[in-house]
């Protein structure tokens, strides 16, 4: 199974960021815009439309509030296991330090789910770092 880690440092307040992170049915206005494009929640689940026109359903498995973690799982005819987990710390100096792990299957699929995610964080530090427009 690949398992792809993603670490960043947001420039911004650490409850600032888990609040848009918990928001589960808002990723395409807090979190990710631009790279998400619209959320619909289903239940306990999100129906994700991302810029490139691909369409997700994702699970949520767990919202942590103690721990700021959220933990999400995919399983649709293209993937045969997605479980991603993003959490929020706080670093000393009042930024955020973000961590966000997916394990796929099949393998091949994990340069596509890398890219994908770093166009996400991309999209986070634009909406969230405290130079946000």
């Amino acid at each position: 199974m690949a398992s792809i880690h993603k670490e960043i440092l947001i420039d911004a307040n650490p409850a600032d960021v888990w609040n848009a992170l918990r928001d589960f049915g808002a990723l395409h206005t807090r979190l990710v815009p631009g790279f998400v494009t619209d959320t619909k929640l289903d239940g306990d689940a999100r129906i994700v439309t991302f810029s490139n026109g691909t369409v997700a359903r994702e699970i949520l498995v767990d919202c942590d509030d103690k721990r700021r973690r959220l933990v999400y799982a995919i399983v649709s005819e293209r993937i045969r296991q997605h479980s991603a987990s993003a959490q929020v710390f706080a670093e000393s100096d009042g930024r955020t330090r973000f961590v966000w792990i997916a394990d796929v299957l099949p393998n091949e699929i994990a340069p596509y789910m890398d890219a994908q995610m770093v166009l996400g964080l991309s999209a986070m530090l634009k909406a969230l770092g405290r130079d946000a427009a």
